[in-house]
């Protein structure tokens, strides 16, 4: 043990933060399964309709949450050793995967602010190509199809439509609806479109919020292996 005094204090406060920052990789890492796995956007997001599977970008955006999940319980891992063992090797890899992490959190949540409605929007655009065959009076050979999709909408966000009023829409709503939507108050939206911005709004309000806790753990990590660092090259010991 090399470090006295406030130096020592900030090792054990660094392993306490890598800890910290260990155990949020692993929450990262299990927000992105239950995404995954969730009942309302997996139904939604297997669909096929006409050879077109539905959109596939919130999938995408799930798998980069679990990698970066990962790769956080690794480099935290690697800095709560690298603080105990008062390595300037080990700490100094640290200091670069954290740097590396931060840089990739800023970029993905740029491209998030500035996607933050192309989920919804490619899903909504989705569900209406399925929605205009449905209602087509022409029985045509993909309105089985189209209804079945519009089926696991509805039963998925217990919604009804897109609130439009439709009249060709009203005379397969019942066949097409769950009893349960058609129950609600006139009042309340019963709108497709509302209940799809509705789920990835609430959805992108957990990742985003996870994100700015773990920035902050980051930058408090970067200043204080800094300070281990110098104190450790300057210690008698060493």
């Amino acid at each position: 043990m090399a470090v006295t005094g406030c130096s020592q204090c900030i090792k054990y406060m660094l392993f306490f933060l890598n800890f910290i920052f260990w155990l949020a990789g692993g929450v990262i890492l299990a927000v992105g399964l239950w995404l995954r796995h969730d009942s309302q956007t997996s139904n939604l997001l297997m669909l096929q309709f006409e050879g077109n599977q539905a959109p596939g970008t919130f999938h995408i955006s799930v798998y980069v949450l679990i990698a970066i999940g990962a790769v956080m319980m690794f480099v935290g891992f690697l800095g709560c050793y690298g603080a105990i063992q008062e390595s300037q090797c080990l700490l100094g890899t640290f200091f670069t995967c954290l740097v590396i992490l931060f840089a990739c959190e800023v970029a993905a949540g740029l491209w998030g602010f500035i996607n933050r409605d192309t989920i919804s929007t490619e899903l909504i655009n989705f569900y209406d190509a399925a929605y205009i065959k449905a209602v087509d009076p022409v029985d045509t050979s993909s309105r089985p199809a189209a209804s079945k999709v519009l089926e696991v909408f509805h039963n998925s966000l217990n919604c009804c439509g897109k609130g439009d009023e439709n009249p060709l829409f009203k005379t397969v709503q019942t066949s097409l609806c769950t009893e349960k939507t058609l129950q609600l108050d006139p009042v309340i939206s019963q709108s497709c479109h509302t209940k799809i911005r509705e789920l990835f709004t609430e959805k992108l309000h957990i990742i985003g919020l996870a994100a700015l806790v773990i920035a902050v753990i980051m930058v408090f990590e970067m200043i204080f292996t800094m300070v281990l660092c110098c104190a450790i090259r300057n210690a008698p010991a060493y």
